[in-house]
């Protein structure tokens, strides 16, 4: 086992899949020489040269323009998009185009494009910077959608989005590009877990966090503080978010009776609303209490000095486990008291 930060296991991901593969392409803004904003394709075009790692000009939809017809001659393209905010201009290629093809053309044509995305807030950068657009891909219909929580998540679900056959939007939290933890470098893939599959991150009895990408954090710092009021909190991770892994989610609100969804995007219709609507459907018998979200608030992106109102805090959801508890909010005064409040 390697001990490496996020950032760096998405770089050894993309460096093995490339050695694995020669139809493995790179395409993006700065990601050859400078190897990438956030130096995760560094040193990737020393070791494989300019024509398998792409300095592309500064136009999103040309970029993914490119990577459909290279799909098209067999190529498996990996798209950086420079950052989150600006995968917009590319949002008819990939609505249109990517996500449509396979489906358009009964199958004869795939996609098998991975389009990286550093993505959400938590870094104080400037506008355009920190969005959280997952549930417009979500809700595009022949995309898979994966957002990654850990390096380990970050250097096997790359490797498999790449290998896979349909296109997949890759979701990478950049506030943890820096944070470490241990990856198996050697393991094949195939032992794998599948990367659509939701994992239980902490075991819990009283209530269930959902939640995906740098929340996980959260959701886990949510868990502790908790406990120390003597509820116990199970911690669910999505990774998939189109298609969610509801067997396993269905599986943890049967044993709890109690649910809390959180992330970082608009509350309205976001992925929130439609986790909630989906356990509903399944677990009805089995809750306790209506399930919660604790989401962003429905506006633009604010500036970074109002981020930490913006962003869901370990306060936000312990308040949110004391109303599906029924319970005064003795566990959001705890962290404070405690020190568990970041």
């Amino acid at each position: 086992m390697a001990v490496m930060t996020l950032g760096k296991a998405l770089n050894a991901g993309l460096r093995q899949a490339m050695r694995d593969d020669d139809k493995v392409v790179l395409l993006g803004e700065d990601i050859g020489t400078l190897g990438g904003v956030f130096r995760i394709t560094d040193g990737l075009k020393d070791e494989f040269g300019a024509q398998r790692v792409i300095d592309t000009p500064l136009a999103e939809s040309g970029i993914v323009g490119t990577a459909v017809g290279l799909a098209f001659r067999g190529y498996r393209p990996v798209i950086e998009i420079q950052f989150d905010g600006f995968i917009y201009p590319a949002f008819d290629q990939i609505v249109s185009q990517v996500a449509k093809l396979h489906y358009r053309t009964q199958g004869r044509v795939k996609m098998p494009i991975t389009i990286r995305v550093p993505w959400a807030g938590g870094i104080g950068a400037a506008e355009h910077h920190s969005e959280s657009p997952e549930a417009y891909f979500v809700h595009t219909a022949g995309l898979r959608v994966v957002a990654v929580s850990n390096p380990e998540d970050a250097y096997r679900c790359l490797r498999q989005a790449i290998a896979s056959d349909d296109p997949v939007i890759f979701f990478e939290p950049k506030r943890l590009y820096h944070h470490k933890g241990e990856v198996d470098l050697e393991a094949p893939l195939a032992d794998a877990a599948p990367m659509g599959l939701a994992r239980v991150v902490r075991e819990g009895t009283d209530a269930t966090l959902i939640t995906y990408g740098a929340m996980v954090t959260t959701a886990l710092d949510a868990a502790e503080a908790a406990a120390d009021e003597g509820v116990s909190l199970e911690v669910i991770d999505l990774r998939a978010l189109s298609p969610v892994d509801y067997d396993t989610v269905a599986a943890a609100v049967r044993r709890t009776g109690r649910v809390v969804v959180a992330h970082e995007g608009s509350r309205e219709a976001g992925v929130a609303a439609e986790v909630i609507a989906s356990i509903t459907e399944r677990c009805f018998e089995y809750l306790e209490a209506p399930p919660v979200r604790v989401t962003g608030h429905d506006i633009p992106y604010p500036p970074a000095k109002l981020e930490r109102y913006h962003l869901p805090d370990l306060d936000r959801l312990l308040d949110a486990v004391d109303r599906v508890l029924d319970r005064p909010n003795s566990l959001s005064e705890a962290s404070q008291t405690t020190g568990a409040h970041r």
